[in-house]
């Protein structure tokens, strides 16, 4: 069962595609969409994730920030960002402890859900019926 909307989200340290070390609390004040999916450069993995791409600038736009979890290493995300032009950080959960903290722990894998967290550090929007082909913009319309 997905974490509660008001539930404080639980904080975190972990590598980025880029071997950078990143922290929720990095983003105190700033709306987090967090978002956890399976696998680097599989086909609904890489449609999701291109929204976010294609609608980037409106997030940005309304100051939010994209942070995308899975499993894989930071090679992996490294090689996923620049195949498909990402802009957003994504974030290795090679341990599955961020995966286990947000209740997104699938075994081998993330299942797919979505955190908003607010600049306070809660959760305003959880999505656990992720609709890959529609998600960013499904993420944007519930947030605004």
């Amino acid at each position: 069962m997905a974490l509660a909307i008001g539930t404080k989200a639980p904080d975190f340290t972990t590598k980025d595609s880029d071997g950078n070390t990143v922290s929720l609390s990095d983003f105190k004040g700033k709306m987090v969409v967090l978002y956890f999916y399976p696998k680097d450069d599989t086909p609904g993995c890489t449609k999701e994730a291109e929204g976010f791409r294609d609608n980037y600038q409106k997030y940005q736009d309304q100051e939010m920030v994209v942070l995308g979890v899975s499993r894989d290493d930071e090679a992996s995300h490294k090689m996923f960002k620049e195949k498909y032009g990402l802009p957003f950080t994504l974030l290795a959960d090679v341990d599955g402890s961020i995966t286990k903290a947000y209740d997104a722990d699938g075994g081998a894998v993330s299942k797919r859900i979505t955190y908003v967290i607010d600049g306070d550090g809660n959760i305003s929007y959880v999505d656990s019926n992720v609709n890959t082909s529609t998600h960013a913009d499904d993420v944007l319309n519930a947030v605004q």
